[in-house]
């Protein structure tokens, strides 16, 4: 669970007992108001939730590794992080950008809008069929549990619900903010920037789809944080449902024991934020 200045993994031991890990935020956007104007902060904002996430599950793959007494905070090194990072996002360009691009251009396509058009129903479908597979494979069974987990969670607070399991299950696992839709909102918004550039020569086409994905992350990021705030305007949760569809190939109904681990995580990243008296009734936005 992440909030605005700290951040917390939950991790079930194989002993049963739950850990705890919390963590400050440091982040580049205190430094300098430019770091904070739109679309800038949302690219910002991407790098260090992927670089979170790679901390939390190396602390998570410790404690599952670890014996039943010890302790498991360690985290990947900086070089092991840097390489993970570039791994993850090489295998993602590769496939979801590059890939559907250079295969729209080996069609015979002369109007470049329609080139676009093309390009990005490819990169769609290939995202959902890429979702649709690994949601069958059952070691992810239980990654999708805790994932729907942290939605449930986080849409109890929300609500102003008592975080319990039993009262935390009857949420919904589905959440405006979550990175699945927001996945799928890159790939929209990539239509409509890279209809600009038409149909480029192979090497320009690569250059593009690569150079230009911080600013559509960007841009994606704006519209999911403006949705989160926004999710009693019914046209715009019509417009963003596709997203919030998807969501259903990354979530399973999680058990009462995974709403448990949810809940420490969330309770823990509540108590680092609210550290004086006239913020214990301020709502801090958490994100999963």
């Amino acid at each position: 669970m992440r909030g605005p200045s700290n951040w917390a993994v939950a991790v079930r031991k194989p002993n049963g007992q739950i850990a705890e890990v919390c963590r400050p935020i440091e982040s580049v956007m205190k430094r300098h108001w430019s770091f904070r104007l739109p679309v800038i902060r949302g690219v910002i904002a991407l790098g260090e939730s992927l670089a979170i996430g790679f901390r939390a599950l190396s602390i998570s793959a410790n404690y599952a590794a670890a014996e039943d007494n010890e302790e498991a905070e360690a985290e990947l090194s900086r070089g092991a992080l840097v390489f993970a990072f570039l791994i993850a996002i090489g295998f993602a360009i590769s496939l979801f950008k590059v890939g559907p691009a250079l295969l729209a251009d080996l069609l015979p396509i002369s109007s470049g809008f329609w080139f676009v058009i093309v390009e990005g129903l490819i990169r769609v479908t290939v995202f959902v069929a890429y979702l649709f597979l690994i949601s069958l494979l059952p070691d992810l069974r239980r990654v999708f549990q805790y994932h729907a987990a942290e939605h449930k969670a986080i849409n109890a607070y929300e609500a102003g619900a008592e975080l319990e399991p039993e009262t935390v299950q009857r949420h919904s696992l589905i959440h405006p903010r979550c990175g699945t839709a927001f996945l799928l909102w890159v790939m929209v918004i990539a239509i409509f920037v890279f209809a600009f550039f038409g149909r480029p020569a192979w090497y320009w086409l690569i250059a593009t789809r690569i150079l230009l994905l911080p600013v559509i992350a960007g841009i994606a990021y704006e519209l999911i944080r403006f949705a989160g705030k926004h999710t009693d305007n019914r046209v715009l949760m019509t417009l963003l449902a596709p997203g919030l569809w998807l969501q259903r190939l990354t979530t399973r109904e999680p058990t009462l024991d995974q709403l448990e681990v949810s809940i420490r995580a969330l309770r823990e990243v509540l108590a680092l934020e609210r550290t004086g008296p006239a913020e214990a009734e301020t709502r801090v936005e958490v994100m999963a």
